[in-house]
């Protein structure tokens, strides 16, 4: 069975989007419209997003009207889409709106991921939802070199260190990426990593 990865930009200050839900900030960092393969999941069969997310991306591609710009990020593998409201959906494109609570979907998600990674891409409630549900397996996370002063946060949720275990950190072009193993409630298992010798040098 695959893994259920939050992976995502943040800025040094911990925000993913900034006071207008924009990701503009991102993108004007070098590498952040065309990022390395190294800061993106290579196992994801299934992305999950939630309506703000997926909004902003049907808006700032315009796919609507331009469906065939679907597949430049998603390519042919299903998104499900967690909300409360009706949607459209681009033409040709896999998208499963869904909603109500993270667990009741989890069989269907993992069912579509057919053995491969789940990647939540945001936004970060939704990612905590996963979290609750204690099916969330790890946090990578791309800091770019901005502070947005406010904004969506990274993850809105407490955790403390016990939950967390570093696997590695590294400097990707303009970005530090790091990637933190989830540990189950009750404590470490088989995938906690060892955190002594992760900083790891240049990865471009």
């Amino acid at each position: 069975m695959g893994r259920i990865i939050f992976d995502t930009a943040s800025s040094l200050d911990g925000f993913i989007a900034d006071g207008a839900d924009s990701l503009s900030w991102l993108f004007a960092v070098d590498g952040g419209v065309e990022p390395d393969a190294s800061l993106l999941p290579e196992n994801a069969g299934v992305l999950v997003e939630g309506s703000t997310t997926y909004e902003w991306v049907l808006a700032e591609s315009d796919l609507l009207a331009h469906p065939e710009r679907w597949q430049e990020f998603h390519g042919d593998r299903p998104t499900f889409v967690f909300t409360t409201r009706e949607l459209p959906r681009p033409a040709g494109a896999d998208v499963r709106f869904v909603s109500g609570p993270v667990s009741d979907a989890l069989a269907h998600i993992r069912e579509a991921a057919a053995g491969h990674d789940v990647w939540v891409v945001g936004g970060g409630d939704l990612a905590g939802q996963f979290l609750d549900a204690g099916a969330l397996d790890q946090i990578a996370v791309s800091i770019a070199p901005v502070t947005l002063g406010g904004g969506a946060p990274l993850l809105p949720r407490r955790i403390e260190s016990d939950r967390l275990a570093l696997r590695s950190a590294e400097r990707v072009g303009a970005f530090a990426r790091l990637v933190y193993d989830v540990i189950p409630v009750g404590g470490r298992d088989a995938r906690s990593a060892p955190t002594d010798g992760l900083l790891a040098a240049d990865a471009t």
